[in-house]
């Protein structure tokens, strides 16, 4: 497959979108799991199928990258730095991918009907099971702390690559061209 300069603009949107979806499912989930007030029940209501957003896009995502050109990782970083990068980003997709099938899991295992609105309806993934729950449950807490806490590193390695070295690798995800090859 070809290299590019940048990702494709769709795999670009479906980044900042799901940066965006990740970050305000995992402060909704804190605030669902730190209130039991009436609260409690709106955000359930928008974590569900914000879960299945998501999951959905990270699908669509995995597809894009496998399917379209990616740029290569600058030549200045080390082999030991581009395996860091490899295994953070398969982190997070695995767990992209993890959390939402949890969180369904875990409601199933649960009795909870995933409604999206209306009469549609999610299967449940899992039978009926106290046992399972209390596995899924916590599990699912563990899962969002590890996720989040990869995000913010994969953060912090964004801004490093954008404000201390400018090697690209920012600029891959953003589109912008370096300010010598504007027209």
């Amino acid at each position: 497959m070809k290299h590019t300069e940048t990702f494709h603009p769709a795999l670009r949107a479906i980044h900042w979108l799901m940066a965006a979806a990740i970050m305000t499912m995992l402060f909704i989930g804190v605030a669902m799991v730190a209130t039991v007030s009436s609260l409690h029940s709106f955000l359930v209501a928008i974590h569900k199928p914000l879960g299945l957003m998501i999951l959905l896009l990270v699908v669509v995502r995995l597809w894009l990258r496998f399917t379209t050109a990616k740029p290569a990782l600058p030549e200045t970083l080390s082999n030991g730095q581009k395996a860091l990068a490899h295994l953070s980003h398969w982190a997070l997709y695995a767990m992209m991918l993890a959390q939402p099938l949890i969180g369904w899991a875990m409601l199933s295992a649960a009795g909870y009907p995933i409604s999206l609105g209306g009469s549609l309806v999610l299967p449940p993934i899992t039978p009926i099971s106290n046992d399972l729950y209390a596995w899924l449950r916590p599990l699912h807490s563990w899962v969002a702390l590890a996720l989040f806490i990869t995000v913010m590193l994969h953060l912090a390695a964004a801004l490093f690559h954008a404000l201390i070295l400018r090697d690209g690798v920012f600029r891959s995800m953003t589109g912008r061209r370096k300010r010598s090859e504007a027209p």
